[in-house]
């Protein structure tokens, strides 16, 4: 009986063994992979130095070797950003990080009264010191991309003090949100029986949908001022073309996010008959305030007193000017409303919840398995938390890697399909001159290699979507 038992422990310990060697192994192949794409992406960076002639008709030659030079150094951060992530990750892992972690956060409830029993609060502990280190870790990356990297391309306009408050006020809203439902979340697991992955599922669901309807209305402000539109032509034309979808607007917004990036974007949110469009000042040609500092900066006002204005005068203001005609913001939002009327919207949601409800349903299999909690360092308890970090996060990360896959590729035949129905709108010639302004802006390069546009890009390459929209420009 001794030598079979010897012999079990062996293989216990053996399969423990395998179990963390298969998670740094595929870790590091993830990595490698993504590496080998990136380096693929970044020759043609190197190599392409001038405008193709497909794209000769849309870009000039400044713009576009300064959207080069920019993700030439987008590329390089990111290189060096995800090997500094890789290797801790793995010193984490190798050096037990993640129990030790777990027993420095049971020193601190000891000390405040709490036992083991309390497993729950240690467990909030745990998540405040994790998220404190990762927060800590990653500010001198996010402080060279921001500083750096979007200062010397000039997206950025924060101040070293705004952004110091923004990413405090960032991570107490953060923990405001993930302390209470995370402890929750384990109760519901704890009391919820052989069928908690169920409740547990159902909880996380109403959290998502809470936090979606709520977010832009009392989250978002707390960051970033928003205001509606005002009244005005453009504000009566996005009201006329959602009425005639019957999208149910109740309120636009301005948000100014020129104090924080010159970058742009627009979105909706709400549920049922509550719905709110959100546009970027930035996205607005006549509304950015970028747009003003930069003809003040000039000193090139265009004027309109008779005296003749230099053509080569207008065309620099012109070409100073960020965001969109109204024509063109209308055929923007005309795409993001596609999303909504082709039911993109619901069907995202409905795969994530399919997906999640999976994931609570394999977690309540695997959670019993001792041999998962030995692999990484936790040999006389089976926190729930950890359950949960180590099914979701290692467990399950060939499982994501291929649904993210399959839902990029899902993105892209979105993305097309909502250019196809802002077209149908009679939107494509201004929905093509909008996403070309928008590529200039924002200094997309418009050429990708194919594997890694394929594996990574969630919205089709500009000229694809320039090209698919071609024909019927005048529609």
């Amino acid at each position: 009986m001794g030598m079979w038992a010897s012999l079990d422990a062996m293989w216990e310990m053996s399969a423990e063994k395998r179990i963390f060697g298969a998670v740094l192994l595929f870790s590091w192949t993830v990595y490698l992979w993504e590496t080998f794409l990136s380096r693929r992406q970044r020759r043609i960076y190197k190599t392409t130095t001038h405008v193709p002639l497909e794209l000769g008709q849309i870009m000039d030659s400044e713009t576009f070797e300064k959207s080069r030079l920019y993700q030439l150094d987008k590329s390089t951060f990111s290189f060096w950003s995800g090997l500094y992530s890789e290797i801790e990750g793995t010193l984490i892992l190798l050096f037990g990080g993640i129990p030790y972690l777990w027993r420095l956060s049971g020193r601190f409830c000891g000390h405040a009264g709490f036992g083991p029993e309390y497993e729950i609060t240690q467990s909030l502990v745990f998540l405040l010191l994790a998220t404190l280190f990762s927060a800590l870790t990653g500010l001198p990356w996010s402080l060279y991309n921001t500083f750096v990297i979007e200062e010397k391309h000039g997206f950025n306009q924060q101040t070293l003090g705004f952004f110091m408050k923004d990413a405090i006020k960032k991570f107490i809203v953060t923990q405001c949100i993930l302390l209470p439902v995370s402890s929750l979340l384990l109760y519901i697991i704890k009391i919820g029986g052989d069928y908690f992955f169920i409740y547990a599922w159902l909880f996380t669901l109403v959290v998502s949908l809470v936090l979606v309807t709520i977010y832009a209305d009392y989250i978002a402000p707390l960051f970033d001022k928003f205001t509606p539109l005002p009244e005005g032509k453009l504000k009566q034309e996005i009201e006329v073309m959602a009425k005639s979808i019957d999208f149910p607007l109740t309120k636009v917004y301005v948000v100014e996010g020129s104090k924080r990036s010159s970058h742009s974007n627009a979105y909706f949110y709400g549920f049922f008959k509550n719905k709110r469009i959100v546009l970027f000042d930035t996205l607005l040609e006549e509304y950015s305030v970028l747009n003003k500092d930069n003809q003040e900066e000039s000193g090139m006002e265009p004027r309109n007193d008779g005296e003749g204005d230099s053509e080569e005068i207008k065309a620099k203001v012109k070409n100073k000017k960020q965001g969109c005609k109204n024509e063109e913001v209308l055929a923007v939002l005309g795409h993001e409303l596609g999303h909504w009327k082709l039911g993109h919207t619901v069907k995202n949601i409905i795969i994530s919840q399919m997906n999640s409800f999976l994931c609570f349903f394999l977690f309540a299999v695997l959670i019993g398995r001792k041999e998962l909690f030995v692999a990484f360092g936790f040999y006389d308890s089976q926190p729930t938390l950890i359950g949960l970090l180590i099914i979701f996060q290692f467990i399950f990360s060939p499982y994501n890697e291929v649904l993210s896959f399959c839902l990029t590729v899902l993105s892209r035949r979105f993305e097309f399909q909502a250019d196809a129905f802002a077209k149908k709108l009679g939107k494509a010639k201004d929905l093509y001159s909008a996403l070309i302004k928008l590529n200039k802006d924002n200094l997309g390069f418009p050429v990708s290699d194919w594997l890694f546009s394929m594996w990574h890009y969630s919205h089709p390459p500009l000229l694809e979507r320039l090209q698919a929209l071609k024909n019927s420009k005048q529609d």
